[in-house]
C-alpha cells in the first residue's frame, strides 16, 4: 500500500486514473480513543458502517473490544479478524440458523428483538439457553436525525411490556435498546429516546441490566454541524442515572459513523465538464451511495499543485456509468476555474462509503494509499485523549 503525506502528494506523484481510497488510520484511533475515554459505558462499534479488516483492527487496539454485527458475515467477519472480541447481534429480525451458528461456533451471546416471535426463534435456536443477554428494542423517534430509522424496527413502548417480561424469563441479563436514527443533531434525540426508556420499564415492571442507546452520533459534513459529542453524553449519563434500573445495570452505545467517517476519503479525477456539472470517476453506484441517494453533502476540495485563486460555485457531479441515477446534486463548491483532469478529494467517506462500493457497469476501484494529513472535517481534532488503561494490543 503507498504512503504519502497528502491527497496532493499522491496525486502528483502517481496520477491515478482509477479512484483511489485515502486511508487516516490516525483518525480513526483517535475517534476510538475519544469515546472509549469518555462515554460514560461501553462503546460497541458498529460493524456495518465500514466493515474494513484493517478498520477493525484499529479500533481494537484503541480500546473496542465489543462489535456490533447485523449478519452472520458479520460475524464471521469479525470472529476471523478479533478472536477475542465480542460480539452482538443486534438485528432485530434474524434467520434462525444465523442465530444458532452465531451462538454454538462463534460464541455471540447478545441478541435484539422486538417481537415474541423473534424471542421464541432465539430460544429455539440456542436450545434454550441460559447465558444470553437479550436486548429489546424500542421504537423511538428521529425527528431530530438526519437519517431516520424510526419505520422499520422496534416495539412501541405502550406495547413493550409483554414482551420485556418474557424477554426477563429467557435472559440472564435483559437489555433495552433503540436507534434514534443517523447523524442526530441534537442530545434531545437521546433524551426522548430515554423518557420511552423509563416509561417500558416502569411499566413492565422489570429489572434491567442494560440500556443500549444504540448510534446516531454524529460527524461534521458541509451544513450539519453538530454540538460536541461531550454534549451528547452528558445528556446520555444524566438521564441514565435517572432512570428505574439496578445500580449495576451497564450503558452501552453503537457508534458506527462517528467512529469511522474521518477514517477515509476519496481522491477522484474529473473526465469531463459540462458547465456545471463535472463528470467524476466515482459515483452513485461507488463510494457516493449516500450523495446520490439521500443527497448527503461531502466536502470536497480541488487538489492542484497550484491553487487556484479563482472564486468557488457550486457544482454537481455525475458518476462514471451509463445510468442517470449516477447523480449526486450537491451542490459541492469548488473552484469555478475547475476542469478534466483535475483531482478531487471528496473527504468523510469513512462511514458507508467503501461499505456500499459495487462493481456494476464495470466501474470499480479497490486503490488505496495511507496519507498523514488531517481529514477534511473532524469532531476530535484540539481534543487530547490519553490512550485508555484498558486498551488490548493484538
Amino acid at each position: 500500500m503507498h504512503k504519502h503525506n497528502s491527497a496532493l502528494g499522491l496525486a502528483t506523484a502517481l496520477r491515478p486514473v482509477l479512484p483511489v481510497t485515502l486511508l487516516r488510520p490516525h483518525a480513526a484511533t483517535r475517534a476510538a480513543r475519544f469515546f472509549v475515554e469518555k462515554f460514560p459505558g461501553r462503546s460497541i462499534y458498529a460493524v456495518k458502517a465500514n466493515p474494513s479488516p484493517d478498520l477493525l483492527r484499529l479500533l481494537w487496539d484503541s480500546g473496542i473490544t465489543h462489535y456490533d454485527v447485523a449478519s452472520i458475515a458479520e460475524v464471521r467477519l469479525v470472529s476471523r479478524t478479533l478472536p477475542d472480541a465480542v460480539m452482538c447481534f443486534m438485528h432485530p429480525v434474524k434467520a434462525e440458523e444465523a442465530i444458532h451458528s452465531a451462538y454454538f461456533q462463534h460464541g455471540v451471546r447478545t441478541f435484539s428483538l422486538d417481537t415474541i416471535e423473534e424471542l421464541e426463534k432465539i430460544q429455539r435456536a440456542t436450545n434454550d439457553a441460559e447465558d444470553l443477554t437479550l436486548c429489546v428494542r424500542l421504537r423511538v423517534s428521529s425527528d431530530h436525525s438526519k437519517l431516520s430509522l424510526a419505520s422499520k424496527f422496534g416495539v412501541d413502548a405502550r406495547d413493550a411490556a409483554p414482551l420485556l417480561m418474557a424477554a426477563r424469563q429467557a435472559a440472564d441479563a435483559l437489555g433495552i435498546c433503540f436507534h434514534v436514527g443517523s447523524q442526530a443533531m441534537s442530545p434531545a434525540a437521546y433524551i426522548q429516546a430515554m423518557a420511552r426508556v423509563r416509561a417500558a420499564i416502569v411499566e413492565a415492571g422489570v429489572t434491567v441490566d442494560v440500556v443500549d442507546v444504540g448510534g446516531g452520533f454524529p460527524s461534521i459534513y458541509p451544513g450539519m454541524e453538530p454540538p460536541p459529542l461531550e454534549a451528547y453524553f452528558g445528556a446520555i449519563h444524566d438521564a441514565f442515572e435517572s432512570l428505574p434500573v439496578s445500580y449495576s445495570a451497564e450503558l452501552w452505545c453503537e457508534p458506527g459513523r462517528a467512529l469511522s467517517a474521518e477514517y477515509a476519503s476519496v481522491l477522484v479525477r474529473v473526465e469531463k465538464r459540462r458547465g456545471d456539472e463535472l463528470y467524476i470517476n466515482d459515483g452513485a453506484y461507488g463510494a457516493l451511495f449516500d450523495a446520490a441517494h439521500v443527497g448527503w453533502r461531502f466536502p470536497v476540495e480541488l487538489v492542484r499543485e497550484t491553487a487556484s485563486e479563482a472564486r468557488d460555485v457550486a457544482f454537481s457531479f455525475y458518476g462514471p456509468t451509463c445510468d442517470d441515477l449516477d447523480h449526486m446534486a450537491g451542490p459541492f463548491l469548488l473552484p469555478a476555474d475547475v476542469a478534466a483532469g483535475d483531482y478531487i478529494e471528496i473527504g468523510m467517506l469513512g462511514a458507508y462509503g467503501s461499505a456500499m462500493r459495487t462493481g456494476f457497469n464495470g466501474f470499480h476501484s479497490d486503490e488505496t494509499a495511507v496519507v498523514d494529513d488531517e481529514p477534511m472535517a473532524s469532531t476530535y481534532l484540539g481534543d487530547e485523549v490519553e490512550t485508555p488503561s484498558n486498551v488490548v494490543t493484538l
